[in-house]
């Protein structure tokens, strides 16, 4: 850990750097009126109404807001479809012949796609799923790369009325087969392959593996990525072709005019008892968040702006920000298939000189990265297109933040360090870049028309210091549930404290009342900006014939934020070493996905408990940390915390 990852939080709250935004971005700033606030708070339903009605509605609304909490319906009675909203009225507009995506694959190979086209693309898409039986509100699973025809793909899904879900393609094919399992696909749409540094990724043979056990998937659409890869995989009798089935299709396919409150899609994300969730988004809701947040987070600007989110759309940033918010704004966007070190270390910005991107947006993760790689790499490239920073997926540490600023921003460029989650749909809590003055490490304030403050244990609210943090109403882009599990959507999220909505992250305020978000107080880690359940990894540990037991938990990690670290307690007959402590790791990597992998696993006889059997995971995380243990009374054995330190010490030295 660098030692300014070790700074105490109470340090990191006397950051005394600010920085104002540049006067050059304040006078052609989206938003430059400070009382946008006030006026959003004064009457934060008419502030949303005011952004779905630049929306194109097939039917307006009767009510704007009906709030039975926990339960929300925005512009209710209202009829839109989200694919209109991202290419029809662009194209009618007269924008059809601008670029909607400049795409590169990790091997060179490039492809530039207008609004227009991309329209045409999308209709044969969803022509071809419809010709597949697919009908309004059948679910749809996705499992792709980073390619043009996965935003195809979603869009032609809200197009039809189809329910879709994206998996990460880095995810394993138990992963994948959960989540068809679970929301009862018809249709997986899959890849036969991918690069990724280098290597070809087999997605169909993953695909069979987890379709294998998915009896109600009725047909696998298989993509081909071409480029001179193919799978290994022998062809199904399930499975049909893009070729066939997409490509003869015409491209004109009519919208389906959807309720505000259907579903659009269904995401999952990890939860504290190891089974993911299916968070679910609506059309009219998401739509309006993230139209508005892109359009004033990211000051678009779609005649001259070129925007880069470097997320997969696997992800909610990559739903929220490459896909609907930045279409629906009609802006030319960069889309990557790569890593962002392959070939080499300069890759991102060899890309931002070469298609002069103007708004860049990534992870923290991937920031560090840079730093540790070195300033030579983004110093031989041209980044005086940039305009615009942001980060997402974790609190970024302040010298990182001024580290981007300086070499990527050439200290011209404001940066929004946005807060938000799967769940919340848009970004919840972020700079206005052209009204806030930023400090290194905060969030800043709340978007326009979202209420968040903190509270203490008791529920009372904190003013200046340490609590929870909670959105005290509702808002557009809100989940409106977990699939098939309402009592598990109240119990998560609604009963911490009643009435409010509480993302599980402890936060701190500062006397200007700007919020610095701490990270998660539950048992879910956040690994390079994507949420990670101890629970789902001790799980897939304890699948091995070797272990009897097993705890996880993250630890801070200089580039991924944090790290998954497995304590493991072995069955009679095996013999604890280096070399099954990494048979382990590759195992979860199996079971779960690359992400998931531990960084390390540390053989104990025993764990600390309490008399009840709980695993206390918060003493675990002091060992690890080299803290000073807290109160161990509740132990059932205080003496098993003293080998744990002993053994950890030993491994890190």
């Amino acid at each position: 850990m660098t030692q300014t990852e070790s700074k105490t939080i109470d340090t990191l709250l006397e950051e005394t750097r600010s920085f104002k935004p540049p006067e050059d971005f304040v006078a052609q700033a989206n938003v430059k009126d400070p009382d946008v606030y006030q006026q959003a708070a004064a009457d934060p339903e008419a502030w949303w109404a005011s952004w779905a009605k630049k929306l194109q509605w097939d039917k307006p609304w009767e009510t704007v807001l009906q709030w039975d909490a926990p339960y929300a319906k925005w512009f209710v009675g209202g009829k839109l479809n989200a694919s209109v909203q991202c290419l029809d009225r662009h194209v009618a507009a007269g924008h059809g012949d601008r670029v909607a995506y400049y795409w590169e694959g990790e091997s060179g190979d490039t492809r530039v796609l207008s609004y227009a086209e991309m329209l045409a693309e999308v209709s044969r898409v969803a022509n071809g799923l419809k010709s597949l039986g697919v009908e309004k509100g059948d679910r749809v699973t996705v499992y792709m790369p980073m390619v043009p025809e996965l935003a195809m793909t979603v869009l032609a899904c809200a197009r039809i009325g189809a329910v879709f879900s994206v998996v990460f393609a880095g995810f394993s094919a138990a992963s994948l087969r959960d989540r068809i399992q679970d929301q009862e696909a018809k249709l997986l749409i899959t890849a036969d392959c991918c690069w990724r540094r280098g290597k070809v990724l087999d997605l169909k043979k993953v695909s069979d593996e987890a379709v294998a056990e998915c009896p109600s998937v009725e047909k696998v659409l298989v993509w081909h990525r071409g480029d001179g890869i193919e799978s290994q995989s022998p062809a199904q009798e399930r499975d049909v072709t893009w070729e066939d089935v997409v490509l003869p299709q015409s491209p004109e396919c009519p919208p389906v005019s959807m309720d505000a409150e259907d579903l659009l899609f269904i995401l999952y994300t990890s939860g504290t008892t190891g089974k993911p969730k299916g968070i679910m988004h609506t059309t009219g809701g998401y739509m309006t968040g993230v139209y508005s947040t892109s359009n004033l987070v990211f000051d678009l600007k779609p005649k001259t702006d070129v925007y880069w989110c470097t997320a997969d759309i696997g992800w909610i940033t990559g739903h929220s920000y490459i896909v609907f918010g930045p279409m629906a704004n009609g802006v030319t966007q960069v889309m990557y298939e790569g890593a962002p070190n392959h070939p080499g270390p300069d890759r991102f910005w060899e890309l931002v000189a070469k298609y002069k991107v103007s708004v860049f947006y990534t992870a923290p993760t991937a920031i560090r990265a840079f730093m540790k790689w070195g300033d030579e790499h983004p110093a031989k490239h041209d980044l005086s297109s940039l305009r615009l920073l942001g980060t997402v997926g974790e609190p970024i540490n302040p010298e990182a933040w001024v580290w981007y600023l300086h070499h990527i921003g050439g200290n011209r460029c404001p940066i929004v360090d946005t807060w938000w989650q799967t769940e919340t749909g848009n970004i919840m809590i972020t700079p206005l870049p052209g009204i806030t003055e930023t400090v290194p490490g905060s969030a800043t304030k709340a978007f326009p028309g979202v209420e968040a403050t903190l509270l203490s244990e008791e529920g009372k609210e904190v003013g200046v210091g340490g609590g929870y943090l909670v959105i005290t109403k509702p808002w557009p882009g809100m989940l409106r549930g977990i699939w098939g599990d309402p009592k598990r959507f109240e119990e998560t999220y609604w009963s911490r404290f009643p009435g409010c909505y509480f993302p599980g992250d402890g936060t701190k305020r500062d006397d200007k009342g700007f919020f610095w978000v701490l990270g998660r107080v539950d048992d879910v880690m956040n690994v390079s900006g994507h949420r990670l359940s101890t629970m789902e990894i001790e799980s897939a540990l304890v699948d091995h014939e070797a272990v009897a037991e097993a705890a996880v938990i993250g630890v801070p990690h200089e580039l991924k934020g944090q790290a998954p670290v497995g304590f493991v307690i072995l069955r009679s007959g095996f013999e604890a070493d280096d070399a099954l402590a990494d048979t382990l790791r590759k195992h979860v990597g199996t079971l779960i996905g690359g992400l998931a992998r531990p960084e390390r696993v540390l053989f104990t006889p025993e764990l600390p408990k309490t008399r009840s059997g709980k695993i206390m995971r918060r003493l675990l995380r002091d060992v690890a940390e080299g803290k000073v243990l807290g109160d161990t009374t509740t132990l059932a054995d205080p003496g098993v915390l003293e080998s744990l330190k002993q053994g950890y010490e030993s491994k890190e030295s």
